[in-house]
């Protein structure tokens, strides 16, 4: 098969390698589809936190679809023909040599795992994500509901109720999607904060309902003016540690700011001189499989009644072969929304 790969020095390729091995509780899976994340441009960087330099080259790719077409011998909750979100490629020195893996679902094929096949308690906690799509689901779109579970885990894991006020740092395919699942669930009180006026436009249509264009306008004075005690949260979905000083100024007494995702740095300097006297930092750098599994049916249930439309969030579609021109375009923020590669 061949698999997309980020080498030493960041460099992108697609190589030919051979088809991972699956054991007697896995399906090999066929790949649809792939999203195109932050997280993979962190990898890129060689910036992602528990991947040092000596596990690459890696396979990139975590947002992955895929059909199964080949089943373990105590498999009993997948066939041939589902298909089926996150499947991954293990690093395997004997059947993979010299490749780690950033997950790898940019490959032609993939393994995941059936959780009915194990003794109780036993299954790898990625099984309990790797879920069966309903027929009626584009597959190729499918791979946003990946995004769309995390963020909703995450929200629920962050404590956010209908009654807080949050301010949202950055309006990219991540923090349009935390406005939008916020507003579904009640928020009334939200704050974009972009430097670009089209998202900033984006983010009102999911939800906002206040917009700063961060690069204009002096965030804490406006914030202030609406909330002259702070807010409740401000959510870091752009990736960047020096929201979280940014965000001591915008927080009210026990307010909190909450960073998603893997930050490129590993250590922060918080200066807390512009914050109240009690407050807190919530990292969520990777939401718990399990945790994104029982999101999926709040998740299918906004998308059926029509309150969540999936392209709206998703921008372009490259296919695998242009994989790494999409990269290119990812890395140079030519990707507004979602980038998702089909194979």
């Amino acid at each position: 098969m061949r698999t997309f790969v980020v080498g030493k020095d960041g460099s992108m390729s697609l190589e030919e390698v051979n088809k991972p091995k699956y054991d007697e509780h896995q399906a090999l899976v066929k790949t649809i589809a792939c999203g195109m994340c932050g997280t993979d441009v962190k990898l890129l960087h060689r910036t992602f936190k528990g991947f040092p330099e000596s596990v690459y080259p890696i396979m990139l790719g975590h947002e992955g679809v895929g059909e199964v077409v080949e089943v373990g011998a105590k498999v009993k909750g997948l066939k041939p023909g589902d298909k089926v979100l996150l499947p991954f490629v293990d690093p395997d020195e004997e059947n993979l040599p010299g490749l780690g893996s950033g997950w790898g679902a940019l490959s032609e094929y993939a393994v995941v795992c059936d959780p009915q096949a194990y003794p109780e308690g036993e299954a790898p906690e990625c099984a309990y994500a790797q879920t069966v799509l309903d027929d009626d689901l584009d597959p190729v779109d499918a791979v946003m509901i990946i995004t769309f579970r995390e963020v909703l885990s995450s929200i629920r894991y962050f404590g956010i109720q209908p009654t807080d006020s949050v301010v949202v740092f950055g309006c990219g395919p991540v923090g349009l999607t935390y406005m939008k699942f916020m507003s579904l669930l009640g928020v009334k009180n939200l704050i974009a904060c972009d430097i670009v006026p089209e998202k900033l436009e984006q983010a009102k249509a999911h939800g906002a309902t206040h917009l700063i264009n961060s690069k204009d306008q002096d965030v804490r004075e406006e914030v202030r003016k609406i909330f002259p005690e702070g807010v409740d949260f401000v959510l870091d979905a752009a990736g960047s540690p020096a929201i979280v000083n940014q965000g001591m100024g915008l927080i009210k007494d026990r307010g909190a700011v909450l960073c998603y995702g893997v930050p490129e740095k590993e250590e922060i300097t918080i200066d807390f001189s512009q914050a109240d006297y009690n407050w807190r930092v919530i990292y969520q750098q990777m939401p718990r499989k399990s945790e994104e599994g029982k999101a999926h049916e709040q998740v299918l249930e906004w998308m059926r009644s029509g309150q969540l439309e999936i392209k709206d969030f998703i921008s372009d579609y490259f296919k695998f072969e242009d994989s790494i021109e999409a990269y290119e375009k990812l890395l140079d923020r030519r990707v507004m929304k979602k980038g998702i590669i089909t194979f």
